[in-house]
């Protein structure tokens, strides 16, 4: 569906107009159209190829949809795509994969927002509130795209690396191993989510500015290498993360392994205690007649009251020892 179709002309909006007149716009001096598209339908995007001229290859990778992040030359004309990953607002921890590809000309940006709610209303109006700054044109929009969609990555880390701090403190809690395993690992595969959206497009960025660069984006290289050090930043937090998830995973496998040994040497002492009783039960239980003690008076209160100081020293000594 059409969210927007607006020309620009030296940095200010010129006006609103209808998808069937972007072609005569195009070829005024100093102007560019700026149409913005959500979820698209297979006519749309066959319209808009004809009033821009794309090319084939980026319109069948948009009508497909699931791309990895990655910016195309074709031409004159840039085809970028970017990942928008968004919380979900009625599942708590989930994340929701989005997409926006983007179409950049020397007169021209179009924008297709697949499976998200969330516009980018207020990149058009920051970028109409900085006509300085549009007079750049459609290269300079391509920036304020790129740099809205890597702005939303940071609170979606900021909440990742919160939950990882209270899985850590979680760890040291008894009878929570097998949830925190669980947790340790839901958190990882979010993590890779946000892995898989950023290393591709820092990779894909760093083309935009120093050496040879689309001659769009020739007056804001500056702008481009802004949006690669915040990807830079991501891209390192996103690592330091995987590491401390997979340090957090061993040390509650070794808390778990610590556990079973107490539960071992808990064991073991008691088998060991049992292990006097039947002793002594075993000798004073042979049948042999000649056995001094079995004709003895206080021979039964004797052998009761020796297994109970064993056994008593035994247990002193495995309490002091912290086996029980």
């Amino acid at each position: 569906m059409l969210i927007n179709c607006v020309v620009y002309q030296n940095g200010t909006k010129l006006a609103d107009i209808p998808v069937s007149e972007i072609s005569e716009y195009l070829s005024h001096p100093d102007a560019f159209v700026w149409v913005a598209l959500r979820d698209a339908t297979p006519e749309e995007l066959e319209e808009m190829q004809r009033e821009f001229d794309l090319h084939e290859l980026a319109v069948e990778d948009s009508r497909h949809g699931h791309q990895r992040p990655k910016i195309e030359e074709y031409g004159a004309s840039l085809f970028s795509v970017l990942q928008l990953v968004e919380p979900v607002p009625d599942h708590p921890g989930e994340l929701n994969i989005g997409e926006v590809d983007v179409f950049t000309g020397s007169n021209y940006v179009l924008s297709v927002r697949n499976r998200s709610q969330k516009g980018f209303l207020g990149v058009r109006a920051r970028c109409e509130g900085e006509p300085e700054l549009l007079r750049h044109g459609s290269g300079f929009v391509l920036y304020a795209l790129m740099d809205a969609v890597v702005d939303r990555y940071f609170p979606i880390i900021d909440q990742l690396e919160t939950e990882l701090e209270t899985i850590e403190r979680d760890i040291f809690s008894k009878g929570s191993a097998r949830s925190n395993i669980e947790r340790l690992y839901e958190l990882k595969g979010r993590v890779m989510v946000l892995k898989h959206a950023v290393a591709p497009l820092l990779e894909a960025a760093s083309k935009l500015y120093g050496g040879r660069v689309p001659h769009m984006c020739a007056g804001v290289q500056e702008y481009f290498r802004d949006v690669v050090d915040h990807l830079t930043r991501i891209n390192a937090q996103i690592d330091n993360m995987r590491d401390t998830i997979g340090t957090a995973i061993q040390v509650n496998l070794a808390m778990v392994t610590i556990g079973e040994s107490e539960v071992t040497k808990r064991l073991a002492a008691w088998a060991s205690i049992f292990a006097v009783c039947t002793a002594f039960a075993g000798i004073w239980g042979m049948n042999f007649e000649s056995m001094p003690e079995l004709k003895w008076r206080y021979g039964y209160l004797m052998a009761l009251g020796l297994i109970v100081v064993a056994c008593s020293l035994l247990y002193w000594r495995f309490k002091r020892a912290r086996w029980l």
